[in-house]
């Protein structure tokens, strides 16, 4: 029964509580101190993948990767992502942070882009890793969106994931797509969903450039939530029917019972983000692989501790989880 019924995480007296525990990381966090290597993987559909690569500064043999997937509309060079590669390398890891399509400073040539449950480019990003022939030892970690591909990876097809992937760990992540999209929407968050849906709106319209007569832009500006603009956009562009046939498909709490990896999921329970859905006690209590970790504190990709630009809880309880004994 892994649910992990203490949580050792304590913010600091100035995060105060769940959205100052979100904001002021993704604002005001600076990691200067990672060097990545870029490239490009050219996908057999005629798009393409940046990938940037880091390692330990002493340069040293590894055997053991971690593939870091980041959250909705977010990159490689996300504060979140940088600390955690920092943190990875610290302990010894290659770190590998990858970019969605259209993510990696570059807009993708496809009219399709990235979607939550899209665990193909994942695959192909792990596959195209281990194919170097300089890891033994694979883990994975992924934050909020990326969280979800992640579990919905390892669990839709279990006999799939290469058995180089030893352990998983992943943060704030909305297991139930449909509920989190509703919830998101609620008025208190209204200054998340304006970021979100201006960046959304951005892509739109390049993508409207790229592909002249394939996109329509009529009322884009008028889209108010998740639910509107996936019932737009993300659903036809991925081959879906509707926001609800996508968010019933990319759901990754439904194959949380199918995952055969030890897997740390760790959603604060005052995460703006996340409804109650979004908390699977009852699949980790009958899981022998999933092990859930709420702690009170927390907020959306967040889990500060001391200074915005020191090591967070969520790199230290990573690695932890991903190289330490499994909590008992």
């Amino acid at each position: 029964m892994p649910f992990v019924s203490h949580s050792a995480y304590q913010p600091p007296r100035y995060l105060f509580n769940g959205h100052v525990q979100t904001i002021v990381p993704s604002l005001w966090r600076s990691v200067p101190d990672v060097a990545y290597q870029r490239e490009r993987l050219e996908l057999a559909d005629g798009d393409f993948l940046d990938l940037d690569w880091s390692r330990p500064p002493a340069g040293g043999p590894t055997d053991g990767l971690v593939v870091v997937s980041h959250g909705l509309e977010g990159s490689s060079d996300r504060a979140y992502v940088r600390g955690m590669v920092r943190a990875l390398n610290r302990a010894g890891l290659d770190a590998l942070a990858w970019n969605y399509r259209s993510c990696g400073g570059e807009m993708n040539r496809l009219l399709r882009s990235y979607h939550l449950g899209d665990t193909e480019d994942l695959d192909l990003v792990l596959r195209h890793a281990l194919a170097t022939g300089r890891y033994q030892r694979v883990y994975l970690t992924g934050f909020s969106a990326g969280g979800n591909v992640t579990l919905k990876y390892l669990g839709e097809a279990p006999d799939r994931v290469p058995a180089a992937v030893q352990r998983a760990a992943v943060f704030s992540v909305p297991t139930d797509l449909r509920a989190s999209s509703m919830y998101i929407a609620r008025p208190q968050n209204t200054v998340y969903m304006r970021r979100f849906l201006k960046t959304l709106r951005q892509k739109i319209r390049a993508k409207a450039v790229l592909l002249p007569g394939e996109v329509d832009l009529t009322g884009l500006d008028e889209v108010r939530d998740f639910p509107q603009f996936d019932d737009r956009y993300t659903a036809p562009m991925h081959g879906f029917a509707s926001a609800d046939a996508y968010y019933a498909h990319a759901s990754s709490g439904q194959y949380l019972a199918n995952i055969k990896v030890p897997t740390l999921l760790v959603n604060a329970e005052n995460d703006p983000f996340l409804p109650p859905s979004c908390f699977p006690r009852a699949a980790a209590a009958a899981s022998a692989f999933v092990y859930l970790e709420t702690p009170p504190a927390g907020g959306h990709v967040g889990f500060g501790e001391g200074a915005p630009d020191g090591e967070y809880y969520s790199e230290r309880r990573a690695v932890e989880f991903l190289l330490g004994p499994l909590p008992a």
